[in-house]
């Protein structure tokens, strides 16, 4: 069945699984099984199959992380790779990065395609719709498919990426601004070395997600869930976010050049956040600036007149 492809495309000819799509399927690739610890089963199961496909939804998980590559024949639905390249701690992994298999789809793809992706490569010949996750497109090695990469294995794993060529992204020493005007959610996920991520335009859901190191700058507005779970990094916004801005945040800095929205720091255990305007809840309680936290502004560049600390 490997034979419509040319040998100097390099697409995998071992250990191959092949999905046909009638239709759109959401969650392909998905190693949270579309977040499965918020909704128990009721959207859907590990062991359920793939419509008009003899796998099921953690068969080819499973594969992947074998680094087995996929191919999904047609188009794919939303949240295709979630987390992948995750072993995920809540089904018993360790939280950490690993390699898997790559992903191929001849077809389109819905939104949402990689969030909080961390490592593997996604090949898409036709159109992948916003908002996107965690990627970003560099040059591809094989014919007719574009090719994404995680935003944060290209950072933590740079030496391995100093060929890879970004398209409308750029590398400065530390800094990485990405200029492509696509929406992204997670930008940032998980990320634990001293680069800075600069966007310059609106991003959606969960920006700077589980980052332990590094800076995420958004030159524009932010979605729900911002800084979430944050333990340790900066996320700085010259904007508004919506709600939930550093819900469970456990360390790090948070700067919103604007409003931070509705129900700020719920579940806070720790870092600091300064803001224009927020709506705490608790634990987190609006503060005034001490000259520590205007100083930490003004190494950020921002003028401290008119912020407040959120704690």
């Amino acid at each position: 069945m490997f034979e419509r492809f040319k040998k100097e495309e390099k697409i995998p000819d071992e250990n191959f699984i092949e999905l046909d799509m009638n239709e759109p399927i959401d969650c392909l690739c998905d190693f949270t099984y579309n977040f499965y610890w918020n909704h128990n089963g009721e959207k859907m199961e590990l062991s359920d199959k793939i419509p008009n496909n003899n796998y099921t939804f953690q068969d080819i998980v499973e594969h992947l992380k074998k680094r087995n590559p996929v191919k999904i024949n047609g188009d794919a639905g939303h949240r295709l790779c979630s987390s992948m390249g995750v072993d995920l701690a809540y089904f018993g992994g360790t939280g950490s990065a690993i390699n898997v298999g790559d992903v191929f789809v001849t077809g389109d793809v819905s939104s949402r395609m990689g969030i909080s992706l961390r490592k593997g490569n996604i090949y898409v010949k036709g159109t992948v719709k916003d908002p996107i996750g965690n990627i970003i497109e560099v040059k591809s090695d094989i014919k007719g498919y574009k090719k994404f990469i995680s935003i944060t294995e290209y950072l933590m794993e740079i030496n391995e990426h100093n060929k890879t060529k970004l398209l409308d992204a750029n590398l400065n020493g530390k800094e990485l601004n990405i200029d492509d005007n696509r929406i992204r959610d997670t930008v940032g996920a998980r990320l634990n070395e001293n680069y800075e991520i600069i966007v310059n335009n609106n991003v959606d859901l969960s920006t700077g997600i589980l980052m332990k190191k590094g800076v995420v700058r958004i030159n524009g507005n932010t979605g729900n869930n911002t800084a979430a779970l944050l333990n340790g990094a900066t996320i700085i916004i010259n904007g508004n976010c919506d709600d939930f801005t550093a819900v469970e945040m456990k360390n790090g800095t948070v700067i919103v050049n604007g409003n931070t929205g509705k129900y700020l720091g719920a579940k806070k255990t720790g870092g600091k956040i300064y803001a224009k305007k927020g709506n705490p809840i608790h634990p987190t309680k609006e503060e005034k600036l001490n000259e520590n936290d205007r100083k930490i502004l003004k190494n950020y560049k921002f003028n401290p007149k008119g912020f407040f600390k959120f704690e």
